[in-house]
This record gives C-alpha cells, sequence and structure tokens, in this order.
C-alpha cells in the first residue's frame, strides 16, 4: 500500500496545532479535571488513581503510555487478564466490551465513557508528542495482528486522539473494517482531510455515538 509522502510544512504545522489546541484545551478544561479529581477523592467506588495508564504502540512500533481518567476499578488489566471467559469475550469484540458487560467499569466510568471525558488527558500526551489530535487510535501490541504486513504502514504515523474510525463511527466498528479506515487515513492525511475528521469527530462525541 503506497502512501502520500507527507510535507514538511504539513508535518509543521501539525505539531504546531496540537502544542497551541492542547495547551488551550488544557486551560479551559481545568475545571472538568478538578471536578473529576474530586469525585475520586470522595467517591468510595472509585477510589484509587484517577489517571489511569495503559501501555500502546506509537509511531515507528515505539511503546508509550496512554493517559485516561480512570473508568474501571483498580487493577482492571490484570482482572481481564486472569478471566479467561472475559478475556476470550474481550477479543471476540474487537478488543472492547460493552459497559453493561464489562464488570470492571464503574457507574461513574460509565458516564465518563459516555461523554468522552475519560479522553482528555490524552491532550498531555499530545504535548509530549507522543501522540497527535488527528490520527490512527493507537491500539495495544495484540491488536497489531489485524493489520497484517500493513503494519508498517499504520505505525508510520504518530497515533490521535481523534480519527477517521472514530469519525465513522467509533466502537460501532470492528475488525476488519477498522483497518481500512485507519490505513485509508494514512494514505490520505493532509491538512483539510484532518480538520473534517476534527469536526466530525465533534459531531459525535456530542452526540455520544460509539462511545464505550
Amino acid at each position: 500500500m503506497k502512501t502520500k509522502s507527507k510535507s514538511r510544512f504539513y508535518l509543521i504545522t501539525k505539531r504546531f496545532l496540537d502544542v497551541v489546541l492542547s495547551c488551550v484545551a488544557l486551560v479551559l478544561l481545568s475545571p472538568i479535571f478538578l471536578v473529576v479529581f474530586l469525585v475520586y477523592q470522595f467517591d468510595s467506588e472509585n477510589k484509587g488513581p484517577v489517571i489511569f495508564k495503559q501501555k500502546r504502540v506509537g509511531q515507528d512500533n515505539q511503546d508509550f503510555y496512554i493517559l485516561k481518567f480512570r473508568s474501571m476499578v483498580v487493577n482492571a488489566d490484570q482482572k481481564l487478564h486472569n478471566n479467561a471467559e472475559l478475556y476470550q469475550k474481550y477479543i471476540d469484540n474487537n478488543y472492547k466490551l460493552p459497559p453493561d458487560e464489562d464488570p470492571r467499569v464503574t457507574r461513574f466510568g460509565r458516564w465518563l465513557r459516555r461523554t468522552s471525558v475519560d479522553e482528555l488527558p490524552q491532550f498531555i500526551n499530545i504535548l509530549r508528542g507522543e501522540m497527535s489530535i488527528v490520527g490512527p487510535r493507537p491500539v495495544v501490541r495484540e491488536e497489531l495482528a489485524e493489520y497484517g504486513d500493513k503494519v508498517d504502514v499504520f505505525l508510520s504515523v504518530r497515533p490521535g486522539a481523534m480519527g477517521l474510525w472514530q469519525a465513522s463511527g467509533r466502537s460501532n466498528i470492528g475488525y476488519p473494517e477498522r483497518c481500512d479506515l485507519e490505513l485509508s487515513y494514512v494514505k490520505n492525511a493532509g491538512l483539510l482531510f484532518d480538520t473534517r475528521i476534527f469536526f466530525k469527530n465533534i459531531l459525535h462525541i456530542v452526540t455520544s455515538d460509539g462511545a464505550y
């Protein structure tokens, strides 16, 4: 699969926008960070770390820790892998579990996911240069098998908080269709395309389409 060569102007502009928009977002959304922090201090069901870190695969096959507001019980990943039946259901459902079938998700966590508020700490990942605002969604290493011989193409760009997959329906779209969408983004990435994807993502966030 051939991809368009990304111009230096596009890459510099994209990084500049990532930094500026992330800084603005973190300032404007700081009250939400405070509210979530307070909930985790006083709600017994949510006692524990506010931020959840999970290892994902980034550009050029480099691992990094994606940041989210914790929507699950503590040690959720360990509990998933220790439960063979639940883990198989997770694999069969495109590496996700619907909240109403996932015993690890808290009540507050369901709201965080439905509103996409759980994703807000990823602006920190963007500032660090581990992610971009727009790009293919970073996956756990097990998911790379879904990309077959196109995995290097998928990992050739910086992953994003918003992407063509989310703009097209998010969790309503599983593999292998998800692969086709993510690879299509890599092939066609550009400032105009990124802008369209950004606003389509905003629409899906407002309507909570495919959010779980």
